[in-house]
């Protein structure tokens, strides 16, 4: 994982964020409170990936 891609959709009180890995082209994505700081924000959406990562590893 060289980077991640982040993009974040405010609606409402929630913001959706999705963590994209672009070499394999896997994304994953958290719905979160827009209170959250932007770096609380990236952390969740980049624990998804991970987790969507290692499953797909898994098959």
């Amino acid at each position: 994982m060289s980077e991640i891609l982040f993009e974040f959709i405010r609606q409402g009180q929630y913001v959706k964020v999705t963590a994209i890995e672009p070499e394999t082209r896997i994304e994953a994505s958290v719905v979160v409170p827009a209170n959250l700081s932007q770096d609380q924000m990236r952390l969740q959406a980049l624990n998804r990936l991970n987790y969507v990562l290692r499953k797909k590893a898994e098959e």
